[in-house]
């Protein structure tokens, strides 16, 4: 059902789109570009439309496969941009899985259920497989995969298991950094988790780092070699930052001062080189954050917003101006936001031991965005997560109704939701 209306509304878009364009722009701008070098046997280089040198603009895995695509099919051609656009399609289908089993293994059957539902349906899980050709549904597939081992590893004795999670774990951050901010938290959950019910828990959760560890080396020592400096997984850190955090920042960021818009910044990268620019435009953003603090924290709290609500701005100040669809988008964003925190609320009220990595998910993962910049597209990873916690949000007030119908006025004072919530209690 999922993967049927994603490829529905892709053949609808296909059929009223113009032919593609000759260029990266459809396929997804850097990544496009980065994946034509690969298959034109140049190397992993050159993100932006000039000729660049090698590069590590970004990690591995999403390049490659667009560049397979393109090895395949033809680069920027109609053919390769459906066959990715399907494999997006199909990662996003895929993510309804770790969806209704993290819903299962926490809340019960009747969550799991309409959690995998809601994903099917959820019109940022249904429209970003197709308008971006990017990780971003890969990385959402990836997200819920690694909250679903976290969860279910916790009793494990068996080493295969979290040697796969180490290895899991490896492909995530090959393909979107920003996981790796959430590998500390998540581990040291599962650690302590496991260290209470497994003897040699010490042996299994070194297992898993090990294997991570090993998992991402050659990418790390690529860079080194290549670049003669120790570059962990992606070079363009201090562009964003400062994309963010400048003079010219109205609100959230700049995007004019990136070299794929502006002719002086493209040269001034080709010149002075990759690792140099990056280098150069991070100093230029930490000098403005020191002297710019006021700034600083008004284009944080616009990140935050935009994060959460797709609006630069509170929704009251740019509701009256917005045509209907993107209030709509506003909407829904803002109420699928506070669903999630409520969601957050009520597994915390419920006692449940996996409040902790639900909320390192919501609260770690988007911390980066909002010191650089930020969309719904690069909060899209955790969404799976979200849709879990909306659901629950809305099932957990009906279950604690019904019990009060069933039970009586004293149930009210009596012990918090069991594991299992279902509507048919």
């Amino acid at each position: 059902m999922a993967f049927a209306l994603r490829m529905g509304l892709l053949f609808y878009f296909t059929s009223s789109w113009p032919a593609v364009r000759s260029g990266s722009s459809t396929f997804g701008y850097e990544t496009g570009r980065v994946a034509r070098a690969i298959a034109a046997g140049e190397g992993f280089s050159s993100p932006l439309n000039v000729n660049t040198g090698p590069t590590a603009w970004f990690t591995p895995v999403y390049p490659y496969l667009l560049a397979g695509v393109f090895k395949l099919f033809g680069t920027y051609t109609a053919q390769s941009l459906l066959v990715i656009q399907t494999l997006n399609c199909a990662f996003s289908a895929l993510a309804c899985l770790p969806v209704f089993f993290v819903g299962r293994k926490v809340f019960g059957p009747t969550v799991a259920a309409w959690s995998g539902w809601v994903w099917a349906l959820l019109p940022s899980a249904v429209i970003f497989p197709i308008l971006w050709v990017w990780d971003t549904s890969l990385s959402a597939l990836l997200m819920g995969l690694l909250l679903w081992a976290t969860l279910s590893l916790r009793h494990s004795t068996n080493v295969q298991s979290w040697v796969g999670y180490g290895l899991l774990w490896a492909l995530a951050v090959l393909t979107n950094p920003s996981f790796l901010s959430l590998l500390p938290f998540l581990l040291s959950w599962l650690a302590f988790q496991a260290s209470k019910q497994v003897a040699n828990w010490q042996r299994l959760v070194g297992a898993a780092a090990m294997v991570f560890v090993l998992g991402v080396s050659p990418w790390i020592v690529r860079n080194y070699l290549t670049f003669e400096k120790l570059v962990l997984f992606r070079s363009n850190f201090g562009l964003e930052l400062y994309l963010g955090n400048n003079e010219h920042v109205p609100d959230s960021w700049s995007w004019w001062l990136h070299p794929n818009d502006n002719d002086e910044e493209r040269e001034k990268f080709r010149r002075m080189g990759e690792i140099a620019y990056m280098a150069e435009k991070q100093r230029e953003a930490l000098h403005f954050i020191a002297n710019h603090p006021r700034d600083v924290l008004r284009f944080l709290f616009h990140r935050f917003v935009n994060n959460w609500t797709g609006a630069w701005d509170p929704i009251a100040d740019v509701w009256s101006t917005a045509p209907w669809y993107l209030r709509g988008n506003y909407l829904l964003s803002w109420v699928f936001s506070v669903l999630a925190f409520l969601g957050l609320f009520f597994t915390s009220r419920a006692r449940k031991r996996e409040t902790v990595p639900f909320a390192v998910v919501l609260l770690v993962f988007p911390l980066v965005y909002y010191i650089t910049h930020t969309s719904l597209r690069y909060r899209h990873p955790i969404d799976p997560v979200m849709t879990v916690l909306a659901v629950y949000a809305v099932a957990y007030p009906i279950s604690k109704r019904v019990q009060l119908f069933a039970d009586g006025p004293a149930s009210v004072s009596g012990p918090p939701a069991t594991e299992e919530l279902s509507a048919a209690k």
